[in-house]
């Protein structure tokens, strides 16, 4: 690992926040009615998504992404996009851990493969299902996602191309919910594979209605890691609801 990754930067904060600049998220649907606008930008790839919690238990993502396939902020190789739905199965009583499933289309920075362009990211089909684990009295917080995509017109021979997706992370909280330390292994294996990629950060929530995130992401065996980013998400009121809160 190089000196540079000492920096640290991004987590995964307390049970009431989502992925931000992570691949993994937590089982958590927002509040029903709550909007959420994620801005990241970095070395690799800058982001803009927007999250929508619709109906109870519900939420609806949207999400743009441009590529800086030579690590160089100043050039935009690429762009890609995501839409995507998530659901939660399930929470318990203490409202720290649970289980949810998402199924969406679009591709991910940290999952694009050479042989699926990027303004081609409505071929691939995915699903995850992100389950939360809290340890130690809620000192530690663990993420485990696994899934599955599926590729339209891939390679040569214009085939459909699967892979296993997987994404894990666990976030250590010292001292107190508002800020804590994360580190993250994700990738994908099969016909449209993915180099395992490591991420490492510190994620602060001074209130209730923002959070700010510094990572640091390179891959295991390669050069084309995210680098250096800085991301900040904002949590509306309760306004964009449908039919009735429970």
């Amino acid at each position: 690992m190089s000196a540079r990754s000492l920096l640290c930067a991004g987590c995964l904060f307390a049970p009431a926040a989502h992925a931000q600049q992570y691949n993994s998220d937590n089982y958590l649907s927002k509040p029903h009615g709550v909007a959420t606008l994620i801005v990241t930008a970095g070395e690799r790839n800058a982001m803009i998504m927007n999250t929508f919690s619709l109906l109870p238990r519900w939420e609806f993502t949207v999400a743009a992404y441009l590529f800086h396939a030579d690590n160089d902020p100043q050039t935009g190789e690429g762009y890609s996009t995501s839409l995507y739905a998530k659901y939660m199965i399930h929470e318990n009583k203490a409202q720290t851990g649970g289980l949810a499933v998402k199924g969406g289309t679009g591709l991910d920075p940290g999952y694009v493969n050479n042989a699926v362009p990027l303004k081609d990211a409505f071929r691939t089909y995915w699903t995850n299902a992100p389950l939360t684990l809290p340890l130690f009295d809620n000192k530690l917080s663990w993420d485990i996602m696994p899934g599955a995509s599926v590729t339209r017109n891939y390679g040569a021979n214009e085939e459909l191309a699967w892979a296993f997706t997987y994404a894990t992370r666990m976030a250590w909280y010292p001292t107190n919910p508002k800020w804590c330390i994360a580190g993250e292994v994700y990738g994908s294996e099969g016909e449209t594979r993915a180099i395992p990629e490591y991420r490492i950060g510190l994620r602060w929530e001074p209130n209730a209605h923002v959070v700010y995130a510094l990572t640091y992401d390179d891959e295991f065996r390669g050069t084309r890691g995210a680098g250096v980013e800085v991301g900040v998400m904002l949590f509306t009121p309760p306004f964009a609801g449908l039919g009735r809160s429970h």
